[in-house]
């Protein structure tokens, strides 16, 4: 007497619509070389800053999950200077410093202003529209961190080499981001992931000193507080 095997309705749904099952979740790799502003020759230095790495699949796939994350302010500086969070996710902001500072963000969709405050555990701000944010310091100027709003869970940070690892794709196409402080944003196509590591470029701008509008939209001017 033959063994019996259950069959499920998604298992039959997707047996007669020739659909891939779970098991099919692929890796999509590569590699990121950095140029100079000329095209020519990898940018030194520029690996201070990761490149950050995100996949958008056509359809299918897992929902992102909203994720509880820490920026500190820390020797007049954000730490991280880039982070990648996903849709809906929250972001503390503790000062870790003996000094003041306000940190803040004018970008549209996810505009805030903590206001001033010292050493603390600092305050909570949730992130919900998509896209690149741009925190600053409204005391000092040189401060910056950039966040990446993504809506998918398919997201890294390359290491130092440029190199890269997206892990459970769904097999079908999609497109894949790649982004820089200093460069601009770049997308491929991407029809068949794992079929092959993924290599590209990026051509980089010269550093340039973080010059932006305080919260109020004008110049920044030296106070007292600049000093500390």
């Amino acid at each position: 007497m033959g063994c019996s095997r259950r069959v499920t309705l998604p298992m039959l749904l997707m047996a007669l619509c020739g659909l891939p099952g779970p098991a099919f979740a692929v890796d999509l790799t590569g590699q990121i070389r950095l140029l100079t502003e000329s095209g020519r020759g990898s940018a030194r230095g520029a690996g201070e800053s990761p490149i950050v790495v995100f996949y958008e699949p056509d359809r299918g796939g897992e929902a992102p999950k909203p994720q509880q994350l820490v920026v500190e302010t820390r020797r007049k500086q954000f730490q991280p200077r880039v982070i990648v969070v996903t849709q809906g996710s929250s972001i503390r902001f503790p000062n870790r410093d003996p000094i003041l500072h306000n940190v803040f963000s004018v970008t549209r969709g996810n505009t805030f202003d903590l206001g001033l405050y010292r050493r603390s555990a600092g305050e909570t701000v949730t992130f919900d529209t998509p896209g690149l944010v741009r925190v600053y310091c409204n005391i000092h100027q040189e401060m910056v961190s950039f966040v990446w709003v993504v809506s998918t869970p398919y997201f890294a940070l390359a290491d130092a080499d440029g190199e890269f690892r997206l892990s459970s794709l769904p097999a079908g196409p999609g497109t894949l981001t790649l982004w820089h402080e200093r460069s601009d944003l770049k997308t491929l196509r991407v029809e068949r992931p794992g079929g092959g590591p993924i290599h590209s470029d990026l051509t980089l701008s010269k550093p340039r000193a973080v010059k932006h509008l305080n919260k109020f939209g004008r110049s920044y001017r030296r106070s007292r507080r600049d000093r500390y």
